[in-house]
């Protein structure tokens, strides 16, 4: 007898539909057929001893099954449930009429029980898609796949509730999520906030500033002077995200199985923050069958590299691109795919390899030399698409030692999205463009006009000193990010000179 029962597969962030078709015949022999990995081949021993343990029995017989389209290379264990239910109905040990109406995928332990799979959210968009009465899934991934409206998503523990459901009626529970109330009361649970952070206050004006025009930014400082610590709280004061940034997000989390069990919806943006030992395909994605990289994993978030010099350069000038493009294309032989990477970059650094700054006090401080040789590991083109560049020292014990906490994360976030909102009524007719680090050439010169005072500031500023031109237009850019802030149609010359201390490694002497 034959029968079709449906999976899926995902490539990318989107979801094929694969259609398992199991043919029960006399004879004797297992073959499976349409480019399974080997996880897929090994399915045939977990089903086997699943079954067994629920009372039911693997066929002594010839069983073949196509996995079609079967030039598609399909890899994983999810799919084991449905591979299961199509024995099962094909050997006719089951009734399963309505059994091409769903969508199945899970992961079978020996004893029946279902483990986690990957991309859910994925597969769940493409079941509503095409039209699928329902998705039954394991109950671990069901608050994820139920972010999806229109489709009916039944979680599973066992696999003999699914068989129960097919062959006697015996109801599934339908998981039904209220995504927008869900979203919605999650958008304002904060783990980290600025208010722990003691003194640093002209630090945190810049993480404003970065927050608002969406500039990337990196901080120097020594040891111990809290720049993790500000890196790990810009999140807090990013706009909250919407609701189909929340949904693209979920997505890429999805696909590498990066969703907390019973969670849905992604409701606070991303911070990743990948070792300096990290390999250039774990950071951009790819591998032999493409994955997300942390770049993706920070898509509408935050990727935080930390101690930036001792990355491989050859991880670091993979960044260049995405950075432009915020998106990025792995191309296989077969296929190509393309994940989205838009993200905030945010570096920090120790100035030189004893990590002190001309610190006279310090026995470990370092020579202008060696600082510029532990500098130069970053390479200039990098070093172009960070706007800002900012200074910590460390925090004197006075501020340490106050009970009075800094602005809230809450407050600062408010300033922040009202800028935002701003760039977005500037940019509108701009698909590609939706904040201020976005701009090229062109929008500069029309959105960063100045007068002719401010003008003679930036002249002078650049000559004195002898700030390279590639300061230009950052300068211009994270100025009227500033204005923005202050609710200033115009750029003012105070907006200016509080850019122009933002760039300190294009400053002439900077290392002494």
């Amino acid at each position: 007898m034959l029968v079709k029962v449906y999976g899926s597969a995902v490539f990318g962030v989107e979801a094929t539909t694969i259609t398992v078709e199991v043919n029960v015949a006399a004879g004797i022999g297992y073959h499976l057929v349409g480019l399974p990995d080997n996880a897929i081949k090994e399915s045939s021993f977990r089903i086997a001893a699943a079954l067994q343990n629920n009372s039911y029995k693997f066929p002594g017989k010839k069983i073949t099954i196509n996995m079609a389209p079967a030039d598609l290379r399909k890899e994983g264990s999810a799919y084991d449930l449905t591979l299961a239910l199509g024995i099962l109905a094909a050997s006719e040990q089951i009734k399963a009429e309505n059994i091409g109406d769903f969508l199945i995928m899970g992961e079978l332990s020996l004893d029946g029980s279902l483990q986690p799979i990957k991309g859910a959210l994925p597969i769940a968009i493409k079941a509503k898609e095409e039209g699928y009465k329902g998705f039954i899934l394991p109950i671990q991934n069901v608050k994820e796949a139920a972010i999806v409206s229109g489709l009916d998503v039944y979680g599973v523990s066992n696999i003999l509730e699914v068989i129960q459901y097919f062959d006697k009626g015996t109801p599934l529970e339908r998981t039904i999520i209220d995504t927008r109330l869900e979203f919605y009361n999650n958008l304002d649970h904060l783990e980290h906030d600025f208010a722990d952070v003691k003194g640093q206050e002209s630090i945190k004006r810049c993480m404003e500033i970065a927050a608002a025009g969406g500039h990337n930014i990196i901080l120097i400082g020594p040891p111990g002077a809290g720049k993790t610590m500000l890196a790990k709280r810009l999140p807090s004061i990013l706009p909250p995200m919407t609701l189909h940034e929340a949904l693209e997000t979920t997505k890429i989390h999805s696909v590498v199985g990066k969703i907390k069990e019973h969670v849905g919806l992604m409701s606070q943006r991303p911070f990743r923050s990948p070792h300096h030992t990290i390999s250039d395909v774990a950071l951009v994605g790819g591998g032999t069958y493409p994955q997300p990289g942390e770049i993706s994993l920070s898509h509408n978030g935050v990727l935080f590299l930390d101690e930036l010099p001792e990355f491989k350069r050859g991880v670091l000038e993979v960044l260049r691109q995405p950075l432009e493009d915020r998106e990025v294309t792995i191309s296989r032989a077969k296929f190509t795919v393309t994940y989205p990477s838009s993200f905030m970059l945010v570096a920090s650094m120790n100035p030189s390899p004893s990590g002190f700054f001309n610190d006279p006090s310090s026995p470990m401080s370092s020579s202008p030399g060696e600082m510029q040789r532990y500098l130069s590991r970053i390479s200039g083109p990098l070093l172009d698409r960070i706007d800002i560049h900012i200074e910590v020292t460390p925090v004197p014990f006075e501020k340490l030692s106050e009970e009075r906490n800094g602005e809230k994360s809450v407050d600062i976030r408010k300033r922040v999205t009202r800028a935002r909102q701003v760039q977005t009524d500037r940019f509108k007719e701009n698909e590609k463009v939706h904040y201020n680090a976005q701009m090229n050439v062109k929008q500069i010169s029309e959105y960063c006009k100045l007068e002719d005072a401010s003008k003679q500031l930036l002249k002078t500023a650049m000559e004195r000193l002898n700030l390279s031109a590639r300061a230009y237009d950052r300068i211009l850019k994270v100025s009227r990010t500033i204005a923005d802030l202050s609710e200033s149609e115009h750029i003012q010359g105070s907006h200016i000179s509080e850019a122009i201390q933002y760039r300190s490694l294009d400053r002439e002497g900077w290392l002494g």
